[in-house]
């Protein structure tokens, strides 16, 4: 059993802001008397609930970056540069990073705001893997719930909220062998975004290029439709169908009262049904130079996506009361794209724009001495984690 862990200080900043009963309201589906996405700015309604091009395949959506690949690996001399935009992470965060050796490089302001956690691996039956979460949480004071997310996977693949032993129980028995489980600390804000940040080798200053704000889908109730009606009433919803039945599968049939919400998704990933849009607007000098704190405990970090949940926006936009779910790195996306009010235009631009970028840092630190990876250990690294996500369990 490998113990990692952080942040004591950090945990009782959370514990002193929300009380059980608070926190006992956030992680159920169902909420009464509860304002939906609090601390977000109002979700901007959107001529069409989904662009025509917002859920195409991967394939078909990066073809033409792979065309610029080809050209900027001959421009620089180096097929695999983008392997080397961020030396202090595995692959730069290409594909299979843990997201466990990540935090546990992290130090200073960047520790800080990583929401406390601990890696659970190496057990041989769910009793002797819920005795190792027990010490671990008990080291950094974590209690149920906790989000359980898979040490090595993307796009939200297998988070869930784990609300009590015999749920990790079950977790661990749907996990795979093989993998590891990160138990973080279930942070009560439900306001999520994501911050991506460039930084240039030498600079003190970075910038944040996107924020991409999450918003969790909900549907109301009306007192005398079933949850699968209000569902498939959803001009949203609607569409993306085959996302929340199964998840809810339990409660299709239940009647949902008059003006309650129900969220319908957990995990804030696009291809798990959570609604991005654009927050680009709300960038500030005073949040830019909170990040650049943390990026100063990101040894050789220059470019990703930083995952986070925070208290409302006027906090973020200070930069203040957020607190760190996730670090990405060269295979994040600016995922403001993903607003369905968004063009293929601007889907292109941000694109070409972000591997353009990631050849410039591998340029750069090629010249600083670091030798790129090889694109043999990407593809062992990119099969390693298929085949690790097509067992995962379900997204919450």
């Amino acid at each position: 059993m490998k113990e990692l862990g952080q942040g004591q200080g950090e945990a009782k900043e959370v514990k002193e802001v929300f009380d059980t009963a608070q926190l006992e309201a956030f992680i159920k589906p169902t909420f009464e008397d509860k304002k939906v996405h609090p601390g977000m700015p109002p979700l901007a309604k959107a001529s069409k609930p989904v662009s025509f091009f917002e859920f195409w395949p991967s394939g078909l959506i990066y073809f033409p970056v792979v065309i610029q690949w080809l050209w900027l690996s001959i421009r620089y001399r180096g097929i695999s540069l983008p392997l080397n935009s961020n030396p202090g992470i595995t692959l730069s965060g290409m594909v299979g990073e843990s997201k466990a050796e990540i935090f546990s490089i992290a130090k200073d302001k960047a520790c800080e705001r990583i929401a406390p956690w601990c890696l659970l691996s190496d057990w041989d039956s769910p009793e002797n893997a819920l005795w190792q979460a027990r010490q671990l949480m008990g080291s950094i004071g974590l209690d149920f719930p906790v989000v359980a997310k898979p040490d090595i996977g993307c796009r939200g693949a297998g988070v869930q909220i784990i609300r009590s032993p015999e749920q990790l129980s079950d977790y661990v028995l749907s996990f795979p062998e093989q993998g590891k489980i990160v138990l973080q600390k279930l942070v009560p804000y439900e306001a999520e975004a994501g911050i991506f940040y460039i930084r240039y080798p030498g600079e003190n200053r970075g910038k944040i290029f996107s924020i991409t704000l999450k918003y969790p889908p909900y549907i109301v109730g009306d007192g005398h439709s079933t949850l699968q009606q209000l569902i498939d009433k959803d001009p949203r919803s609607s569409l993306l169908s085959e996302l929340y039945l199964k998840r809810h599968s339990h409660r299709l049939n239940e009647v949902i009262p008059e003006n309650q919400p129900f969220r319908l998704a957990f995990a804030g990933s696009h291809s798990r049904g959570c609604i991005f849009r654009d927050g680009c607007e709300f960038i500030t000098e005073a949040m830019e130079k909170s990040f650049d704190k943390v990026a100063d405990g990101l040894p050789e970090f220059y470019y990703g996506r930083i995952d986070i949940r925070f208290r409302d926006i006027d906090s973020l936009m200070n930069g203040e009361n957020y607190h760190i779910l996730e670090i990405n790195g060269a295979s994040s996306e600016a995922g403001h794209i993903w607003d369905c009010r968004s063009s293929l235009k601007e889907v292109y631009r941000v694109l070409f724009y972000q591997y353009r970028t990631l050849f410039r840092l591998g340029f750069l630190n090629r010249r600083r001495g670091f030798r790129s990876p090889s694109l043999f250990s990407l593809l062992a690294s990119w099969k390693k984690e298929r085949e690790l996500v097509r067992h995962y369990p379900d997204t919450e």
